[in-house]
């Protein structure tokens, strides 16, 4: 396996550093490998720097106390629209009618500021891709890459020793562990009883 997984990681966690620096309510980001491989289509971005400023928005609206979603995440309030803009993303547009203001984009400003940044996530974000990408005619992708999505694949429930669980695609925890912030161990995939028998 290629070490880009773990380069990339580090990448998104100081590209989160650097907006802490500007935010300093802002929470650590616990697991950056989670954000690896996953699509969002209420956040509407694949990943990027405007995404990771998405999910710092998502990330200081948890830190106030502040509820900037409603239908199971999918519509993007008022109230996140006010902290994006704080963050340095702005929403030109009325809201659209099923997600709200989610797509929210990077300000000029914010370009300036985090320009350095943008441009380092972005040279790790094209290495990766280029390490991961596959030429292969063989190889199949699945419906996603058949109907134009990012390809985020399909979540399923990873648990710890401690009972916590999160939703992620399995090739994302395969790249590198993710740890619970309870129990400090790692997030796995509960083996299905039965799986297998015929």
């Amino acid at each position: 396996m290629s070490t880009t997984p773990p380069v990339l990681a580090a990448e998104l966690a100081q590209a989160w550093a650097d907006i802490q620096r500007h935010h300093t309510e802002l929470p650590d980001l616990a697991a950056p490998e989670s954000l690896i491989g996953e699509s969002s289509s209420a956040c509407g971005h694949e990943l990027s720097f405007e995404r990771l400023l998405h999910e710092a928005v998502h990330g200081i609206a948890a830190a106030r106390g502040v509820r900037d979603t409603s239908r199971a995440g999918r519509y993007h309030n008022r109230r996140f629209l006010a902290i994006a803009e704080e963050l340095g993303l702005g929403h030109p547009e009325e809201p659209h009618p099923s997600s709200g203001f989610s797509l929210v984009a990077l300000t000029p400003e914010a370009k300036r500021r985090y320009r350095p940044t943008v441009e380092r996530l972005q040279r790790a974000l094209k290495a990766h891709t280029a390490a991961t990408a596959t030429d292969s005619a063989r190889s199949f992708r699945g419906p996603a890459a058949r109907h134009g999505s990012s390809g985020g694949g399909v979540r399923v429930k990873a648990v710890c020793d401690c009972g916590r669980n999160v939703r992620v695609v399995p090739s994302v925890l395969a790249q590198a562990p993710i740890m619970c912030g309870g129990c400090g161990k790692p997030f796995r995939i509960p083996e299905v009883v039965g799986a297998g028998m015929s």
